[in-house]
């Protein structure tokens, strides 16, 4: 058998004759199957070729890159923490052309506290007009990031402000709609969540010629109610405890509003002893003072 399987001219190699194919196929071999390399193993394999000198310095070069943005951004974020938006925004301003998104809604942030600190009417529009300017790039650039989603809605209120009453309701629907984005996309950010009950707080409480006004622009204006700005409140003090002596305030004020003066009174004693580090601490603590002191006046009536 050894002979006949033996191709002709003496080779000792072992193969199938062309009179022999049928035993082959059918008897010795029957489960012989070609190999065929996939191309995904090919893709692998080629990956794993030695790579050029001139790629791993590209590649250290990327990585210097990436390295120098996260420390960047690191830094960028301890000068937030410490109420330094001016430095913020001084570190940050000549990356404001890049199209880092991180970058460019850091930067909008920045310019959004230096507005509520500067006194200057034609100061504070000029950082509110240059924040939403960045935040609008960064929106076209990432649709996808809850921040820019949160101080999209943030600077679309405030832009609209300057154009009126009637222009700043008109974008009352798209500011509710996309904080609900930046929800969906972090539902662990206790700030979304506190500026989604302020959105419905104040909803509640629109005066009567606001509401007018709604009633004109919208076949179906934008409602809310107390009970729905105390979930997002109460969501945002359970997501992170004290955060924010504003949420504080707004529970209480709310919970005034809802006629459960016990609880009330609870959150604002919280609002008036918050350690007091910004502006916004040190009204927040003096709003909750004063309905703390008219809670005492009506119970002694």
């Amino acid at each position: 058998m050894k002979d006949e399987l033996r191709p002709k001219g003496g080779s000792k190699e072992i193969g199938p004759d062309p009179g022999q194919w049928a035993l082959w196929v059918n008897g010795m071999d029957r489960n012989y199957r070609p190999f065929i390399m996939p191309v995904t193993w090919l893709s692998f394999i080629a990956s794993l070729q030695v790579t050029s000198v001139k790629d791993l310095g590209d590649t250290e070069k990327i990585l210097s890159v990436k390295e120098a943005t996260e420390n960047l951004i690191t830094e960028a974020d301890d000068l937030f923490s410490e109420n330094k938006y001016k430095e913020l925004y001084e570190l940050l301003y000549p990356y404001k052309e890049s199209n880092d998104v991180e970058i460019l809604w850091r930067l909008s942030r920045a310019l959004h506290h230096m507005s509520k600190q500067q006194c200057h009417n034609e100061e504070k529009k000029r950082y509110v007009f240059e924040g939403y300017d960045l935040i609008v790039k960064a929106l076209q650039l990432n649709d996808s990031h809850y921040a820019v989603h949160k101080w999209y809605a943030i600077f679309l209120d405030t832009r609209a402000a300057y154009d009126g009453i009637k222009a700043r309701v008109t974008q009352l629907p798209n500011v509710k709609n996309h904080l609900l984005q930046a929800v969906e996309l972090n539902p662990k950010d206790a700030t979304t969540l506190y500026i989604l009950g302020y959105w419905c707080y104040n909803i509640s409480s629109m005066p009567w010629y606001q509401r007018k006004i709604a009633s004109a622009i919208f076949a179906t204006p934008p409602t809310s109610s107390f009970e729905e700005a105390l979930v997002y409140f109460c969501k945002a003090e359970e997501v992170d405890p004290n955060f924010y002596s504003q949420n504080l305030l707004m529970l209480g004020k709310t919970y005034l509003k809802l006629e459960k003066d016990e609880k009330a009174r609870y959150y604002l004693k919280l609002a008036s002893l918050y350690p007091p580090q910004t502006d916004d601490d040190l009204q927040a603590i003096k709003e909750a003072c004063d309905l703390l002191k008219n809670l005492e006046k009506q119970q002694q009536q």
